[in-house]
């Protein structure tokens, strides 16, 4: 019988998140990460209160890792249009390094992973993984336009989201390179355009 190791947080998050990947959110259940990891059923509930939170964080350490990484890559660029050319390969390149956590993070409906029977505190990190986003969007309208109105943020969002979706996620080319290429070109397009006038109130 594998020895507990309930030191390790990471063994048990990646067993639920292969379990997610492969088999569907209704996969990770308590005592199927226990079989997988050899950590007990009572140690699990005693780091993670439920199964919903277990399957709450197997998530958050999926968008942390992919905002740390588009967080770095823009930090990277060497001026704001390279940065935001960054962020839109983000999901690329978080294939390459943590394919698991790209399927979870990208392909599993959220809907469908985190439920209502949540801690406030984990509903809280959930919810700030969504501002970072924001924000990162805000920083990158400001160095682009000086601006960070709807217009803007919604120009940005076209880069960082849309695009990145309709070229690379639902079409399953996150390796293609030529879809990396169309997507810089896409993105430069719109860059190109940039957003819709100011409205002064």
């Amino acid at each position: 019988m594998p020895r507990p190791r309930t030191h390790d947080p990471d063994l048990v998050l990646d067993a639920a998140e292969d379990l997610a990947v492969a088999s569907g959110p209704a996969a990770v259940t308590i005592r199927a990460v226990a079989a997988a990891t050899g950590v007990s059923n009572g140690a699990l509930y005693h780091t993670f209160s439920s199964r919903a939170e277990l399957v709450a964080r197997t998530w958050i350490r999926a968008a942390h890792r992919f905002l740390t990484l588009q967080a770095e890559m823009v930090a990277d660029a060497a001026d704001p249009v390279d940065a935001v050319l960054a962020a839109a390969q983000a999901p690329a390149e978080f294939a390459a390094r943590h394919p698991a956590s790209t399927q979870l993070f990208f392909r599993v409906r959220r809907t469908d992973l985190l439920g209502d029977d949540l801690p406030e505190t984990v509903h809280a990190e959930v919810a700030a993984t969504q501002t970072t986003l924001i924000e990162l969007m805000k920083t990158l309208s400001r160095r682009l336009w000086g601006r960070a109105d709807a217009a803007a943020v919604d120009t940005v969002t076209l880069c960082l989201v849309d695009l990145p979706t309709a070229i690379l996620l639902d079409r399953d080319r996150l390796t293609n390179p030529i879809a990396r290429q169309q997507l810089r070109a896409a993105v430069h397009a719109v860059l190109d355009l940039g957003p819709a006038p100011h409205r002064t109130p």
